[in-house]
């Protein structure tokens, strides 16, 4: 008998963070408080994952994502069958709700989880993962050069070996500080840039070739989402591999981005797209012959296992962002993520649950 959806909770916890996370012209982070979600079958099948809010990105906070998903999500949902053939139409009933992405991401990947439960699989056997090994990237705040070099040091030696360092608020400091983690870390650490937005149509293509020179990989999303001739002309350029983040919240900003042609390499956030949706915008990067990589919305351990079950899947050949948890002096999961060497290793977190005493301490 196909099992129906009996239960959606929210349940939100803090965690602190070794030191602040900076980026673009005026975020920060300074703790993760996020949102847990609960799906219950009624077959006594659970699925969890984590919903983080980001103000200056989404427009969502705590209060938001458990409003959004107790009073609107929830209530589509509640007494509705959970199978493969249901799952479609349920995440298309969730669409309903404008934005809100990673309350409905989160709610999405529960429904997945709680599915996989439900049919005695494991959530990588549900989601297809054929990858063993996942090449991680560490996300390098904005801050004091001593403390973010100070920090790249303290990742590598627990495992990092590729980079992401957020630059454009000051160029100047942002080469200098390139590099100096060059000099300090060696040819094993591999650098890429985040601008995040902040350069211009005037100098973007000058500051791609110079971080080119200096022998980073590629870097994301360099102008504004609204200068789309723009970005697309800087594509064609060459000057360095551009990601998109920004530009791609959705299948459809994707579709608009190949139709432009914009970007070389697309990272999916599994936090904002579930699922789902990161599925379908998987297939069509990769039959329009772009790279693909997972990425982090600041994710905790759970929303990091989460978001390496589906970086296991076939085509995703680029670091993707599964190291955040080193940020965390605490976590919520029963087992520590641990890198080999810039690895991942799925067989190591598949298994990884949300261990109650550690919650109960998030959330006291």
């Amino acid at each position: 008998m196909t099992p129906t959806i009996t239960h959606i909770h929210t349940l939100p916890y803090r965690l602190p963070l070794h030191e602040p996370l900076a980026w673009g012209k005026a975020s920060v982070l300074n703790d993760a408080h996020h949102v847990l979600v609960r799906v219950t079958l009624s077959d006594g099948a659970e699925g969890w994952a984590e919903a983080p809010p980001r103000p200056t990105i989404y427009g969502e906070t705590v209060e938001s994502i458990c409003a959004i998903v107790e009073q609107e999500l929830a209530p589509r949902l509640l007494g509705e069958a959970l199978d493969a053939t249901s799952l479609p139409a349920l995440t298309a009933r969730m669409a309903q709700i404008a934005n809100n992405q990673t309350a409905r991401g989160a709610l999405d990947m529960a429904l997945h989880d709680a599915l996989a439960t439900s049919q005695g699989i494991g959530l990588a056997a549900h989601l297809g993962a054929v990858q063993e090994k996942l090449r991680v990237s560490y996300i390098l705040g904005i801050g004091e050069e001593d403390a973010v070099l100070a920090e790249a040091a303290r990742v590598v030696g627990q495992g990092v070996r590729v980079l992401k360092v957020k630059v454009g608020r000051e160029w100047e400091a942002d080469v200098a500080r390139i590099l100096r983690l060059r000099e300090t870390l060696g040819p094993a650490v591999d650098l890429y840039a985040d601008a995040n937005e902040c350069f211009t149509p005037e100098n973007g293509q000058r500051r791609l070739a110079a971080l080119a020179e200096l022998g980073l990989l590629y870097c994301e999303e360099p102008l504004s989402v609204e200068s789309v001739q723009a970005r697309a002309n800087l594509r064609r350029t060459d000057a360095l591999p551009v990601i998109a983040d920004d530009s791609t919240f959705s299948l459809r900003d994707l579709r608009r981005e190949l139709a432009l042609d914009t970007f070389h390499i697309l990272n999916i956030k599994t936090a904002r797209t579930g699922y789902t949706e990161s599925g379908a915008m998987l297939a069509l990067a990769l039959a329009a012959g772009k790279g693909v990589m997972i990425g982090s919305q600041a994710s905790t351990g759970l929303g990091t296992v989460r978001a390496a079950l589906f970086a296991a899947k076939a085509g995703i050949d680029h670091p993707s962002e599964l190291s955040f948890f080193l940020k965390l002096q605490t976590d919520l999961l029963d087992q520590p993520l641990v890198l080999h060497d810039g690895y991942l290793h799925l067989s190591d977190i598949a298994d990884a649950r949300i261990d109650p005493d550690k919650l109960r301490d998030a959330t006291a």
